[in-house]
């Protein structure tokens, strides 16, 4: 059984646009559903939502036979967290609220193995093929992709700083939290808070670090894709969900 290669991984690691889709439901066949829509990558997210760590199995099952890839954020940069996520298999995570480069080591250390980092070591758990990939620990680290969130003003002013650890795949803008930092609280599509991510996605372009956020706005989406961001979302489940529920019957019942 042969260790399965992150495409996700491979596909930022050449430059290419990835879309992606939120998902906030917690129930496996939602996900599995919308795994199938086509796009690129899926956040199951645990930071904003009821999911917890035994509940992303099933979320990872559900999207296993489509090219979709599963990307999982924890709730925290935690060491031992993470080693649960990366165990059932999971390999991109997406770590929320960044602040320096000493949290971006911490994140790196965090998912591999000793000697280069503090990953816990088991093999019979889903990530090793249930123990059938063979030298599973020498190859994991190689197909394990690294996301981390910015999203907050003075983390803005250590860009550079947190993007450049050795081990950092990609860095992801989080305009919700962004946002409020910058004292525009609901506000993402302020004209200060779309100009400070447009700026940020450029200081990453000139370090050859790719960019990503979330976005609903379409057009602000393209312009970051012309920017150079190169893994964006572009929906959340629910969000989807409400507005079709709502526009259905507002056809009805204005």
């Amino acid at each position: 059984m042969d260790l399965p290669a992150n495409r996700f991984k491979a596909r930022l690691a050449r430059g290419e646009v990835q879309y992606g889709l939120w998902s906030t439901i917690p129930e496996p066949t939602a996900v599995e559903a919308l795994a199938g829509a086509g796009f690129d990558w899926m956040v199951l997210d645990t930071e904003h939502t009821a999911v917890e760590v035994s509940a992303v199995l099933p979320l990872l099952q559900a999207m296993a036979p489509y090219p979709t890839a599963a990307v999982v954020r924890p709730w925290v940069n935690d060491t031992a967290l993470i080693k649960r996520h990366l165990d059932q298999g999971a390999q991109t995570l997406l770590l929320p609220y960044i602040q320096s480069r000493a949290e971006a080591e911490a994140a790196v250390a965090a998912v591999r193995y000793p000697p280069r980092g503090a990953r816990g070591v088991a093999g019979t758990m889903r990530a090793a093929g249930y123990g059938r990939i063979a030298d599973y620990h020498a190859k994991a680290d190689a197909e394990i992709c690294l996301l981390l969130q910015v999203e907050t003003a003075p983390a803005l002013t250590r860009l550079e700083e947190i993007a450049t650890v050795a081990g950092v795949d990609g860095i992801f803008f989080g305009p919700a939290d962004l946002s409020a930092s910058m004292g525009h609280l609901g506000q993402t599509g302020h004209p200060e808070v779309r100009g400070a991510i447009l700026d940020a996605i450029a200081r990453l372009t000139r370090l050859g670090v790719p960019a990503g956020l979330l976005t609903q706005d379409a057009d602000f989406a393209r312009a970051t894709i012309d920017a150079g961001a190169r893994f964006v979302a572009l929906a959340v489940d629910m969000a989807l969900l409400v507005r079709a529920a709502d526009a259905l019957i507002g056809r009805f019942r204005p």
